[in-house]
């Protein structure tokens, strides 16, 4: 396995998430590996997951924040990176 194996992680994410569902950390993870793969749509759903979860989590609004702006979704953006400034 190389380091940068991003298909790979996502599939033994996949994996974990079957064992674990609704795991705030391993959501978090995926959706770190789906923004590393391009999956922004992905990526957001994932970390709207987590969001739900563990509502106000600054790492979490931050990684929405970005995705969202990835996704030119700038005023969703903002909101969510407002949050963290609480």
């Amino acid at each position: 396995m190389k380091l940068d194996d991003y298909q790979g992680a996502s599939e033994d994410l996949d994996k974990a998430h079957v064992l674990k569902p609704n795991h705030a950390y391993t959501l978090s993870v995926c959706g770190g590996v789906k923004t590393k793969l391009n999956d922004y749509q992905g990526a957001l759903e994932d970390l709207d997951k987590v969001d739900v979860l563990e509502p106000n989590n600054a790492f979490t609004l931050c990684g929405c924040g970005n995705l969202k702006r990835m996704l030119h979704d700038y005023q969703g953006g903002l909101n969510d990176l407002n949050k963290v400034h609480v």
